[in-house]
């Protein structure tokens, strides 16, 4: 296979070469597009969308499209895409993923094919990863649409009503997955038509492809509903469950059949995520409830809370999958770390975790509506994503949403190291380790980022360090709030900051801060 490359080389260059001639005629232009007005730059957006209207593709208005957002980039912001970035705009315009590595102008590649395809008037949606990089993004290249005539809309978490409408109504609306989701099933769930907000889904780009499409594909989002008063039960079976045994196992065989004089009372199995009752579990809870067979019908709201309450035991760990916050369980997002408010464990089960931890057991819900985010995001007419991580996943993203990807090259030649990953024979060599690297740059002056996996992983980093006496910062959704402000500052002289996966996507760090 490296032979063949090497002689007709990669799927990835051929379609760069494809392209090369629509980027030498944007390039092209360049002169032209310099030497107009203002106004005349400005009136080349209604030029467009009339031809558009009188039967000239996209296709055929991109050379020009992008010229004039690149000189409207230049005017408004300083800054005129590389050529690679427009290779990236171009491959986003066709529908498909650029891997671009990171620090590589992303969010600017996206002005280019939003502008051009907000010249058809069904409305382009960029989605982003959190509020913060939307509401960034919708403002600081929401100037460059605005300079050339079109509008842009915002949604996030507390946008509502008449804002909401006139977000999705704008030429170009920037938003969450979440949000974007969300408005999708309360449309689904109007009863009037001029209660939905969405008009339509013509074309996408989702940053961070990766992880919306594929880490997250199939995280449900689910509207509730409130339903009956939840009851006492739930303590009382938290009451029981806390005194069963309980065994841990990296991994159940199902073909093996149960020991008989097994001591536990349930089994959690961390790798399946699964909790079982076992027979030993199963007589005490029948004799703890004064009942003759469990599995008995009129029995399954008990051993449905005793389920739901050996779950929220054995699985569900603080400060890793929720935190407990001013008397709340709020769950923690598994992907980026971020508290979730409003969100809730369905089934009972935040309820059952709200019995373990002593806090008040909230009234239970019914689901309303649900959906994915790998079919929300299968309902676009064009859908396109950029990440710096796509080839990995190359396959899902062709079988599951007939995504191409094509990897583009740097502007200039890769100047950073990417060391190969060292194994350690255990966790405690491994973090003695990385607080000894910590030490030696810490010394230099170096800036250091600590990437965790948990807020429990990052506190503990957080006390070896203390031991040490090495000033730092903690970045976990204990403090989400100052999420943007120390990951800017991260690369101070002798910075050390510790970090769940939340930290920043899309926040600059610079050196000095």
């Amino acid at each position: 296979m490296g032979l063949l490359k090497k002689l007709f080389g990669t799927s990835s260059e051929k379609e760069l070469k494809a392209i090369a001639p629509i980027v030498n005629k944007i390039e092209s232009l360049d002169a032209e597009y310099s030497a107009l007005t203002d106004e005349q730059l400005q009136a080349k957006t209604q030029e467009f969308k009339d031809r558009y209207q009188n039967g000239e593709s996209l296709d055929d208005l991109l050379p020009e499209a992008f010229a004039a957002c690149r000189e409207a980039s230049w005017r408004v912001l300083g800054m005129k895409p590389y050529r690679v970035q427009l290779i990236g705009g171009i491959i986003l315009h066709q529908g498909r993923i650029a891997e671009m590595k990171t620090g590589e102008g992303k969010t600017l590649v996206a002005t280019l094919p939003a502008y051009l395809n907000a010249l058809s008037g069904k409305g382009v949606h960029i989605v982003t990863v959190n509020d913060y990089l939307a509401k960034r993004d919708s403002e600081w290249m929401g100037k460059v649409y605005r300079f050339m005539g079109l509008t842009v809309g915002l949604v996030i978490h507390g946008v509502v009503g008449a804002a909401k409408h006139l977000a999705y109504a704008a030429d170009i609306t920037y938003g969450t997955n979440n949000e974007f989701g969300f408005d999708y099933l309360r449309d689904n769930m109007a009863i009037y038509k001029q209660e939905m907000v969405q008009r339509g889904h013509a074309f996408a780009i989702v940053d961070e492809v990766d992880s919306i499409l594929i880490d997250e594909a199939r995280t449900p989002l689910i509207i509730s509903g409130q339903g009956d008063e939840s009851t006492q039960l739930y303590t009382i079976v938290d009451n029981f469950v806390s005194r069963l045994k309980c065994k841990v196992v990296a991994s159940v065989d199902t073909k093996e059949e149960e020991d008989p004089n097994e001591d536990a009372d349930y089994i959690v199995d961390e790798k399946a995520r699964t909790v079982t009752l076992t027979a030993n579990g199963v007589a005490k809870a029948e004799k703890a409830f004064n009942l003759e067979n469990l599995a008995d019908p009129e029995n399954t709201t008990l051993s449905h809370h005793i389920n739901q309450a050996i779950r929220a035991r054995g699985l569900m760990k603080r400060d890793i999958d929720y935190v407990v916050k001013d008397g709340e369980v709020i769950i923690v997002d598994e992907f980026t770390g971020r508290l979730m408010f409003g969100r809730r464990y369905s089934d009972g089960l935040h309820q059952a975790i709200e019995a373990k931890e002593g806090v008040k057991v909230a009234r239970e819900s019914k689901t309303l509506a649900t959906i994915t985010f790998q079919n929300y995001f299968r309902l676009y007419d064009k859908l396109s994503g950029m990440t710096g991580t796509a080839m990995t996943e190359e396959d899902e993203f062709n079988g599951t949403y007939s995504l191409d990807v094509v990897e583009i090259p740097t502007n200039k030649p890769l100047a950073r190291v990417d060391h190969h990953d060292v194994v350690y024979k255990n966790e405690a060599g491994k973090y003695r380790a990385i607080i000894r690297q910590i030490e030696e740059c810490h010394a230099k002056g170096q800036p250091v980022l600590v990437g965790t996996i948990s807020i429990e992983k990052s506190e503990m980093l957080s006390n070896m360090l203390k031991k040490k006496g090495i000033k730092h910062n903690v970045l976990n959704a204990k403090n989400h709030e100052k999420e943007a402000e120390i990951v800017a500052q991260a690369g101070k002289l002798g910075a050390v900051t510790v970090a769940t996966n939340m930290a920043g996507r899309g926040t600059d760090i610079m050196l000095g801060g």
